[in-house]
Order: C-alpha cells, then sequence, then structure tokens
C-alpha cells in the first residue's frame, strides 16, 4: 500500500472521528443532586412497616391477605410525594416492581407513570408527568426552563404498579427538601379498581388525588382491582389505622348475596375500633352500559337494595355516624364517563369527586 493511499485513509478517519469528539467536548453534563424520595414527605400511606419503600400495606400482610390482596398493595396507588424545591429543572428516574406497563384500556402513564403538580396561589396545578418506557429503570424530565423560585409540589406514584426506587434530581445549588407533614388525619377509602384508579390517564386523576387536592386533605387509597371484598383481615387492618372518615366503595367486586353480611361485619369491626368516627357507605356506580342490559342492571339493583338493608340495619342496631351515598350522581347519565362501561375516564373520576366533595366536607365538619 503507497503512503498516499495510507494518508487518504487516515484523513478520512480522522473526518469521522474528529465531529464526534467535538459533539463530545461540546456536551457539559450537569452533576446532578440525586435525592431519595424516602427523605421527602411521603403522604398517602396508612402504614410505614412495609416492604417496599411505597407499598400500601404493612409486610405483616403478606401473611395475612390473599396472594391477589397483597400483590395488589405494592401498586403504589395514592402515595405521593411532597416535597419543597427553587429547582429551574427538576429530573426523575423510578424503578418498576412490574414489567407490565399499560394495560389494553389504561395509558402507560396512569398505570407505571409519574404525575407533579405545583402549588400556585394557593390552588394545585398540573406541571408534568413522568412517562415510563421500558421496565424497569426509567428516567425522565418532570419540567425545565422555569422561573427559579420556592414552589411546593405533589408528585402522585403509579396507580397500578409498583416502585422499588425513586429518586428526584435538581441542577447544584437548588433546593429539594421535604415539605410540611399534614398533620390532620387522613381519609382511608376501601374499595375496588375504581377507587384504585382504573382507568385515569395519569396517576393524579383518580378520584381520591383529585379530591385530596381540592380538599387539602390525605387520602390512603386502598383500592383493590378486583378484590375489594371486605374480607374479616381487611376489616382488622383498616381498624388499625386512626382516619378521620372510612369511605366504603366494594359493592362492585361483591355478589349481591354477599353485600348484606359482609357490609355490616365490616362496619362492626371498625365501629368497635373506633366507636366515633364517621363511616360513608357507597352505593356501587351504575354501568353505563346497563340501561339496554337488563341482567347487569338487575344486579347493580340488588346490590343497591343489600347495601341499603345493610345501612338501616345497622342504623337499627345503634351504629352512629354511619352514611350513606346514591350511586347514580357518581358518573352522570350521559354514558361518557367510562372507558368501558365500568371504570373511569378522567371525566369519570372528576364526577366522582364532584358528587363527593360537598359529602366529605361536611362529614369531616362534624366531626372535628
Amino acid at each position: 500500500m503507497s503512503v498516499q493511499t495510507e494518508w487518504r485513509r487516515l484523513s478520512v478517519a480522522l473526518l469521522v472521528w474528529i465531529p464526534l469528539f467535538s459533539a463530545s467536548a461540546q456536551t457539559d453534563p450537569v452533576l446532578w443532586q440525586w435525592v431519595n424520595a424516602e427523605s421527602l414527605t411521603v403522604a398517602g400511606q396508612g402504614w410505614r412497616d412495609t416492604q417496599l419503600p411505597f407499598d400500601r400495606l404493612p409486610a405483616r400482610a403478606e401473611a395475612l391477605v390473599r396472594p391477589a390482596v397483597w400483590n395488589l398493595s405494592r401498586n403504589t396507588a395514592g402515595v405521593c410525594i411532597r416535597f419543597l424545591s427553587d429547582a429551574t429543572t427538576l429530573k426523575v428516574r423510578w424503578t418498576l416492581l412490574n414489567q407490565n406497563l399499560a394495560m389494553p384500556h389504561m395509558t402507560a402513564t396512569g398505570v407505571s407513570g409519574l404525575d407533579l403538580y405545583v402549588n400556585r396561589d394557593g390552588r394545585w396545578h398540573w406541571l408534568g408527568a413522568g412517562r415510563p418506557e421500558r421496565f424497569p429503570d426509567n428516567e425522565a424530565t418532570l419540567f425545565s426552563g422555569i422561573p427559579a423560585g420556592k414552589r411546593v409540589y405533589v408528585l402522585y406514584l403509579p396507580l397500578y404498579n409498583g416502585l422499588i426506587k425513586l429518586e428526584l434530581g435538581v441542577e447544584p445549588g437548588f433546593v429539594l427538601k421535604p415539605a410540611p407533614v399534614c398533620r390532620k388525619p387522613p381519609i382511608v377509602w376501601y374499595g375496588t379498581s375504581i377507587t384504585q384508579g382504573g382507568c385515569a390517564s395519569r396517576p393524579g386523576m383518580a378520584a381520591s388525588n383529585i379530591l385530596s387536592r381540592r380538599m387539602d386533605e390525605e387520602f390512603i387509597n386502598l383500592g383493590f382491582s378486583g378484590h375489594g371484598l371486605m374480607e374479616p383481615e381487611m376489616a382488622h387492618l383498616l381498624a388499625e389505622l386512626n382516619p378521620a372518615l372510612y369511605v366504603l366503595a366494594n359493592m362492585e367486586n361483591l355478589k349481591a348475596e354477599q353485600v348484606f353480611e359482609r357490609a355490616t361485619a365490616f362496619v362492626g369491626v371498625l365501629r368497635a375500633a373506633h366507636p366515633r368516627t364517621p363511616i360513608l357507605l357507597v352505593e356501587p356506580v351504575r354501568f353505563s352500559h346497563a340501561f339496554l342490559q337488563p341482567t347487569v342492571n338487575r344486579d347493580i339493583l340488588q346490590k343497591r337494595r343489600e347495601l341499603r338493608r345493610a345501612f338501616e340495619t345497622l342504623l337499627r342496631n345503634g351504629v352512629g355516624d354511619l352514611h350513606y351515598v346514591y350511586g347514580d350522581a357518581l358518573y352522570g347519565e350521559d354514558g361518557e364517563a367510562t372507558v368501558d362501561g365500568v371504570h373511569a375516564t378522567d371525566l369519570g373520576f372528576m364526577r366522582q369527586a364532584d358528587a363527593l366533595e360537598p359529602l366529605l366536607r361536611g362529614l369531616l365538619e362534624n366531626s372535628r
């Protein structure tokens, strides 16, 4: 090979290498300050003695509840991180527990993503979302280029997936610290897939999270998709908590013939542990397709009758501070509130919040 040919090959190699080197040299990676979210204010969690940092039931519950309930308790529905920051850019990285990022009728952001709100003049305003793209590790920029200034944030965790690890990142010199802890007793909401947040487009749109922002209250979301069955072990676990109010919305998961016995027994356990805590029984929603499906409609009506019978029986037996909400207002009458006739869209969750908010406010005012 001639010297001239060798020089030409070397020149081509240099032309290829130099731009790559230059681009690399121009990239000045920020040395991000990463903060473990466990060191910030964790809200919406009833127990702290959990296997993973953001599980919804205590570690010992694995030996108490059915495997399906335990697995669903690893989903982080309703759990959120509250923090203060003056950062102009915020990054997040999270490690998922389960590899199913999405469901056919529910977005990946709702199932496995993160949802950020900022407090703006005393009201919560959406700011950014972390969209999951792979399993198990994800990283996203929640916002960038905003004016510097101290603000309060809340980051909602996935509705139908669990987290092994969660970190927030800011550039050097900016603050990221815990927000003040809510000192008021929480509202405990036990129920079904609808309670858990199926099928909100993003975590902040689950009804309990909407109401938490509107009412400035902490909600503990104990929705268990398909498995909110009012079992005795769950009654005793809920009785360990010390809430301002219990909301029981389980009827969609029960058979009509189970409603009376399970509702009365469940309320009995809670009332024995908490003689003065308000308890709200929630009728099943009217499925959007029920008006043309007589069998579906009859089942809903029968569950409602059995729940009403349980409610009236408990009142006659001296159970006080027991309340009841009708189901028709929870989705509205136009059939537009669900993704599949049963599970709520964001519109459906907004309607639930609209229907429940005045009632919840009234119960809290009377009990505090």
